[in-house]
């Protein structure tokens, strides 16, 4: 399809929004995107939490390696109430959702905070991530739906950079709380006074315009929930969730046990991981300008293909490293960290970039929902498969190596299925 004839057919079908919407002014869209980066902070640190004091939680709740990956197994079927409020997204407003979260999240932290059952810890936690899930779904719909065509992948990077500070924050915390005596669970009472910012944050982060203009013209009640594997759209949405559901795995895998890997496997102290992951992560940052550039000059299919290529390799060097006669253990696993999460985090703005842009106002946040759906699946693989395989493979790390790899797959099937959306509209790129 052409993209004149795409363009054409916006201004005249219902839920067309490149002519009727109105937009945000400069001030209103900059309070809009701090107020929402203030968001994803926030979410970075709680989010963060269970990886990053994964040794400490395994040592409470008396777990051994492929307990404690059977836990956060569990944990990730958040992802389906993530899918449920991606889907009341789309029907009853952007900005409603993102309120529930705002006062769910940090009571559910609390609650996981006083929960010294696992059972019940779990059940607060389940909450807790799908509210978080629900939250970064929506923040990406918002930027991409409120800022202008050539600011939608620089917005992306910045609610990417804030997110990745929360989550060094809670890096900076964790060994503090450690060496002082305290127990893990006052990140997650850290993580509960979010409530206090909750107004502040509500009042700067308005409707979104063209969800309110297509609501106006009946295409939100319109829509269904399966309407994205539709003839209309089964052609990108099959594919883009089959490689969401390989990268997931993948990604999931490498980012969930770093810390675990640096402390417990390689030996570093709890200390010397922080370092290690704040100085790697925090150099790793550079990869949401670098993909933010990427794929506003050369495209956001190259940008996810290449980045999940470098993810797949930097995970074999960080989790299959450092050699056994490595003089510089923290060296290694810095470099490597680095490595990985530049890639992921420029993975991450050209993903956003193409999946928000590939689908129509009505079905925006219900697609970043099915992502949170396969994403859960890809999660609860990933654990699965690592509680299952650590002990005759020879150790978790190693397993983490060969599920990293699954990276590769789900770069080609992207490079190969997915159309580019540079440079188009959203109307023109979601065919609305």
């Amino acid at each position: 399809m052409s993209k004149t004839s795409t363009a054409g057919r916006a201004a005249t079908e219902p839920g067309g929004t490149s002519a009727e919407a109105p937009v945000l002014n400069h001030v209103q869209r900059r309070q809009m995107v701090i107020a929402i980066c203030g968001l994803l902070g926030y979410q970075g640190f709680t989010s963060s939490i269970n990886g990053i004091g994964a040794p400490w939680i395994a040592a409470s709740f008396h777990l051994d390696q492929s307990e404690i990956a059977g836990l956060y197994a569990w944990i990730s079927l958040s992802a389906l109430g993530a899918l449920a409020l991606g889907r009341l997204a789309d029907r009853v407003g952007r900005q409603r959702v993102l309120f529930w979260c705002m006062i769910a999240t940090p009571l559910s932290a609390l609650g996981a905070a006083l929960s010294f059952n696992v059972a019940v810890f779990v059940g607060f936690d389940l909450i807790l991530y799908a509210c978080v899930g629900a939250t970064l779904a929506t923040a990406v719909v918002m930027i991409a739906e409120e800022l202008p065509l050539d600011a939608r992948a620089r917005g992306q990077s910045f609610g990417g950079l804030a997110l990745g500070l929360g989550g060094g924050l809670c890096v900076t915390v964790m060994p503090l709380l450690a060496d002082g005596g305290y127990s893990w669970r006052w990140a997650l009472v850290l993580a509960a006074a979010g409530i206090f910012v909750t107004p502040f944050l509500a009042r700067r982060i308005p409707e979104s315009h063209r969800w309110t203009h297509a609501a106006s013209t009946g295409a939100i009640s319109a829509s269904r929930f399966h309407d994205v594997f539709g003839a209309r759209y089964r052609r990108r949405t099959i594919p883009i969730l089959m490689s969401s559901l390989l990268g997931m795995i993948a990604g999931t895998a490498a980012t969930s046990w770093c810390y675990y890997h640096a402390v417990t496997v390689v030996g570093l102290t709890a200390n010397a991981a922080s370092v290690m992951m704040l100085v790697g992560g925090g150099i790793s940052m550079l990869g949401f300008p670098l993909g933010a550039w990427f794929a506003d000059h050369v495209g956001r299919v190259p940008t996810v293909v290449i980045s999940g290529l470098l993810v797949a390799t930097g995970s074999v060097f960080f989790y299959w490293g450092p050699p056994d006669q490595g003089g510089s253990p923290g060296l290694w696993l810095g470099a490597g960290f680095c490595w990985l999460m530049a890639a992921i985090n420029a993975s991450q703005v050209g993903g956003n970039a193409a999946a928000t842009e590939l689908f129509p106002t009505a079905l925006r946040g219900t697609m970043i929902g099915w992502f949170a759906l396969v994403g859960a699946i890809g999660a609860v693989t990933a654990q699965v498969a690592i509680a299952a395989l650590a002990g005759p493979l020879g150790g978790l790390s190693t397993v983490v190596g060969y599920l990293a790899l699954l990276a590769i797959p789900s770069a080609i099937v992207f490079g190969l299925s997915i159309e580019e959306t540079r440079g188009l509209t959203l109307e023109v790129a979601s065919r609305e």
